[in-house]
């Protein structure tokens, strides 16, 4: 197995193409993967962020191969992916209009069975600068099963009645529906840098809480900054993350070690307020 670019308990990156850690894995040891694969929608052209004009390119690893090389691109990263989940386990892919219907079309090809497309409606999206079309303020996310019969994990207690004020769309009480009306990174989440596709964590915190239990094992092939692994870290997951791109690798351990600091300060406090609170109990008696 090809030595990991960063490891600490429960969370590991590599460096590497998706495809050769993918072959190296155990056949069904992972519960869920969650993938935003390239859009191919480098070209050269322009977009608004934060209000400016600035360049659609992303990097060389966004550039499009053309139609038919994307498309066998995105068949054989999905069927290596089949591989490793275990029976029972589920793969969330995120993208636009460039790039998820191939993607829906490769999980067709591959067998695997849908469990819902979800609309990622983003309320503060950028404006278009054109004018001529609709601005683009949603993404889809793909969630599907490694087979019709297959026993996935939906943790529909949680969706219906937990804690989602982030979203103006979910009805306290109510079943979680399809269309999640949540924000884009904060501020915050790019203290130490950005990815030009990073994903907000409350997206993530939603999508491990739904369909994972704590334990359990995911994988981001295209990790980035690694808002996966974050939220699969606060909340008790084993995590894996494969890029390419060592600037993000070490943009996502920035994140990871703040978030562990966090964590252990926090505990470190709980432990010393619970310790306190009995002394001073057992001396009133």
């Amino acid at each position: 197995m090809q030595k990991s670019y960063y490891e600490k308990p429960r969370y590991k990156l590599y460096q590497a193409n998706c495809l050769d850690i993918l072959k190296e894995l155990p056949e069904n040891s992972v519960d869920m993967i969650f993938a935003d694969p390239p859009y191919f929608l480098s070209s050269g052209s322009f977009t608004c962020q934060n209000g400016k004009m600035v360049s659609v390119k992303k990097g060389d690893w966004d550039l499009s191969n053309g139609t038919k090389k994307n498309f066998e691109f995105h068949v054989e990263w999905i069927k290596a992916c089949r591989r490793v989940l275990k029976p029972n386990g589920t793969i969330w892919i995120s993208g636009t209009y460039h790039s998820v219907y191939q993607c829906g079309f490769a999980l067709e090809v591959n067998k695997y069975h849908f469990l819902n497309d979800i609309a990622w409606f983003k309320p503060n999206a950028s404006p278009n600068l054109s004018c001529r079309f609709f601005t683009a303020s949603h993404e889809t996310l793909l969630w599907a099963k490694k087979g019709e019969r297959a026993k996935h994990t939906f943790n529909y207690e949680q969706m219906k009645n937990g804690d989602w004020t982030e979203d103006q769309l979910k009805k306290p009480g109510l079943q979680m529906r399809s269309v999640w009306s949540i924000n884009t990174p904060k501020p915050i989440e790019k203290k130490f840098g950005k990815h030009p596709t990073q994903k907000s964590f409350d997206l993530l915190k939603r999508i491990v809480m739904a369909s994972t239990n704590k334990g359990d094992l995911i994988l981001d092939p295209f990790t980035g900054s690694s808002t996966t692994g974050l939220a699969a870290y606060l909340y008790g997951r084993n995590f894996i993350g494969i890029d390419t791109e060592k600037q993000y690798l070490d943009l996502s351990i920035k994140r990871f070690e703040e978030l562990d600091k966090n964590m252990k300060n926090k505990q470190q406090s709980f432990i010393k307020n619970n310790y306190e609170n009995n002394y001073k109990n057992n001396s009133d008696k």
